[in-house]
């Protein structure tokens, strides 16, 4: 057993804020890739200056958990090799379905990740408040992303009912994967 583990099923206190650097660090790294395989599609059109405003706070929100995981040492998911890869590509392909369907993602992935940052918030807000507070303010600037896919025609994109369900199932799935590995 490592120092980060309690009794078995569970979790201390260190293990516990390593899982959640590890994840948000892990989200915020696929939530650029995404917003840069976007912009590979869409950049030139109308939207390429919404989605550069996006990219550059998921750029602001990976630096903060850069300097976490080397102030915490925390190790970082393995899975970034993929991470890069899969985000691009979600990016792309939806971008090169139209824009409303690029929007349809990024609601799809802010919702999932706000019902994540809000579970985040609640657990560390009395033991981490300056963690707590990023936290937050990250959760805020997401929020608004969800709402700038939603002005932008996301829910009129094809199919978009199972394309959010999807999306969202996937990032579910790559949020439980990247707290353990």
């Amino acid at each position: 057993m490592s120092e980060l583990d309690g009794l078995p099923g569970e979790e201390t206190q260190a293990g516990r804020l390593a899982r959640i650097i590890r994840v948000d660090h892990a989200g915020e790294y696929g939530a650029r890739r995404i917003y840069e395989g976007q912009l590979a599609v869409l950049g030139r059109g109308a939207k390429g200056d919404l989605l550069r405003h996006m990219l550059e706070q998921e750029v602001a929100h990976l630096t903060t958990f850069n300097d976490l995981i080397v102030a915490r040492r925390v190790r970082p998911t393995a899975l970034l090799p993929f991470w890069h890869l899969a985000g691009f590509a979600l990016g792309a392909v939806t971008a090169a379905m139209g824009e409303k369907a690029a929007m349809a993602c990024t609601v799809a992935v802010e919702e999932a990740i706000d019902d994540h940052y809000a579970a985040q918030e609640a657990e560390v807000v009395g033991s981490e408040p300056e963690l707590s507070a990023t936290i937050a303010t990250f959760r805020a600037e997401e929020a608004e992303h969800r709402d700038i896919g939603l002005a932008h025609g996301a829910e009129q994109a094809p199919g978009y009912r199972l394309m959010s369900a999807v999306i969202k199932a996937g990032c579910r799935a790559a949020i439980r994967i990247s707290e353990k590995i």
